[in-house]
């Protein structure tokens, strides 16, 4: 059996580099907000009244994680589900004063971690690699993996 050089694996590559983003995050963002409930943030400071469907859509995520990230942050005091008035089935959400004040806390912090990463690429690289990676998220077969 031949042996392969691992850094010519793209999944190898995206491995280190999240492992990379998750120690960013850790050292200069939060040890309590993950990432992915800075989206959920993110998403509802751009979008307030948002549903945990939307959520969904907006962050690639399944419905399960979407809950748990919701109960977590409403457990925290930075998020309010309530009843949509026009749909009593319906939750929409919304970021509490204190967790709009986090957010802004954080903003500056997660563009550190963009900056930590991102440091050895000049602006077109960086613009380059965003590119690439939105490509890549976008193709068909990764697009297909989605739905399994």
């Amino acid at each position: 059996m031949e042996s392969h050089d691992v850094s010519q694996y793209t999944g190898y590559l995206i491995r280190r580099a999240q492992q990379a983003h998750v120690a960013a995050w850790q050292r200069e963002v939060s040890s309590e907000i993950t990432s992915v409930q800075f989206g959920v943030m993110n998403v509802l400071s751009q979008s307030p009244g948002a549903s945990q469907t939307e959520l969904c859509a907006r962050l690639d995520l399944d419905r399960s994680t979407i809950a748990d990230l919701v109960a977590r942050l409403e457990r925290r005091g930075i998020l309010e589900r309530v009843r949509d008035a026009s749909d009593k089935r319906r939750n929409v959400l919304h970021l509490t004063e204190a967790g709009a004040a986090e957010l802004e806390a954080l903003l500056p912090r997660v563009a550190r971690v963009d900056h930590v990463l991102t440091d050895g690429l000049d602006a077109e690289d960086r613009v380059t690699l965003r590119r690439i990676l939105t490509a890549m998220l976008e193709s068909p077969s990764v697009e297909a993996l989605r739905g399994e």
